[in-house]
């Protein structure tokens, strides 16, 4: 058996081998995805799948890649993802036919497209979806054992579906508020260039829980404070709710933060010699329509330590506080930068559930975390790698605060 042969027999063991140890059909599919995109070298992958949503189109599952795909569909029998999901035949498209796919230029503009592999998966006679992988090692045209193994792979999920139980049905996204287009940052120290954001194209939903996730350096707090306006992009585009922010004034990106975003941090950032109720009063007084001091601390389950100083409280009690700040706004946004790390299970499931509370309530919530575990709370994480986005995840069905284990 030569290496191209070998290669092959292993990638499928693989696929195997995280299909079968997978606790539900999701993670299977997910975890074989992986596998495919790392043996392969594909520089995005998809997985498109006809949900329950009753609009007749493929909605993104999953997808590995930096591009955000989230409020994208295709219609049965349009561009090559829909055409192979009416069809059930794999495609094979090099440049000059993937460019003329009008779908797939909208789906990765700004990604040049090398080479693309639709393969359709199903179980028994309902057509489930389309597995469409781009671009092979480096940018090049993926070989025939790769685009074999990714049909391999297809199959073994319509059997992992008829095993297991069905795909759940993907989260619907809200209106966006925020579009980041193209993003980069880069810090000068003397003749020294580091580049920490190297293009991110994201869109925040109205209502979402969205987690950044990641290693130190990965760029994710980068992100998040040129979302929050306390960094601007050395290149790119950002805009909210329309009004764009790339060439705004330092006062109209203050009146932006003071107006729409609240702030939690990890080291909390209390006035040390004012109470619980006079740190949220101090913000209350920056805007014009205030949320009542006393009524944000009985939200955050804190009415009775209204006169306390800080240092009078706990790491959690003082994180709540944080929140109740943020709250006193009213802002539309918040954005929370590592807000369990400083604290232990049992205070960071607190403040997991006070921030839970706050989502549900309508206020969308952007968090940074390493946290894998807190994951599972969120509507869609992102995964940074190397100042890009490299993985997206829509949770269709997030965990309470109260089921997280770490």
């Amino acid at each position: 058996m030569d290496k191209a042969g070998l290669e092959y027999f292993k990638a499928i063991g693989a696929v195997q081998g995280v299909i079968a140890n997978a606790p539900t059909i999701d993670e299977a599919i997910r975890s074989s995805l992986r596998v495919i995109v790392d043996r392969s070298g594909a520089e995005s992958a998809v997985i498109w799948y006809m949900d329950a949503r009753g609009d007749g189109e493929l909605h993104p599952y999953f997808w590995i890649g930096p591009v955000d795909l989230t409020s994208r569909s295709h219609a049965p029998g349009h561009g090559a993802v829909g055409r192979v999901f009416s069809s059930q035949q794999a495609e094979r498209l090099l440049a000059f036919d993937a460019l003329q796919d009008v779908e797939t230029a909208i789906d990765f503009k700004g990604m040049p497209v090398a080479s693309m592999v639709c393969v359709p998966f199903a179980s028994g006679s309902d057509h489930r979806g389309v597995v469409q992988f781009v671009n092979g090692h480096e940018r090049g045209e993926f070989a025939d054992e790769a685009a074999d193994v990714m049909e391999i792979m297809a199959m073994m999920a319509e059997i992992a579906i008829d095993e297991k139980e069905a795909i759940s049905r993907p989260w619907n996204p809200g209106t966006p508020i925020m579009e980041l287009r193209d993003i980069t940052r880069e810090f000068q120290n003397g003749d020294v260039v580091t580049k920490v954001l190297k293009g991110v194209n994201l869109d925040v939903y109205d209502g979402e829980f969205l987690v950044l996730l990641g290693e130190s350096g990965c760029g994710k707090s980068t992100l998040l404070n040129i979302i929050g306006g306390m960094d601007q992009a050395t290149s790119g585009s950002v805009s909210y709710l329309g009004r764009d922010l790339t060439s705004a004034t330092p006062d109209e990106m203050t009146e932006y933060r003071r107006d729409n975003v609240g702030f939690i941090f990890q080291s909390y950032n209390l006035m040390p010699n004012l109470t619980a109720l006079q740190n949220l009063r101090l913000i209350g007084e920056l805007v014009d329509r205030p949320m009542d001091a006393a009524e944000a601390l009985e939200v955050v389950g804190l009415a009775e330590r209204k006169d306390n100083y800080p240092n009078q409280m706990s790491g959690g009690q003082q994180q709540r506080v944080s929140i109740a700040r943020a709250l006193v706004k009213r802002p539309r946004l918040i954005l929370a930068d590592e807000p369990t790390a400083a604290l232990d299970y049992a205070t960071s499931i607190e403040v997991l559930q006070v921030m839970e509370e706050v989502v549900r309530d309508g206020t969308t919530m952007v968090m940074v975390t390493h946290n894998e575990e807190i994951c599972r709370m969120a509507d869609r994480v992102v995964r940074m790698r190397d100042g890009r986005m490299h993985e997206v995840t829509v949770n269709p069905r997030p965990a309470h605060a109260t089921d997280l284990a770490w």
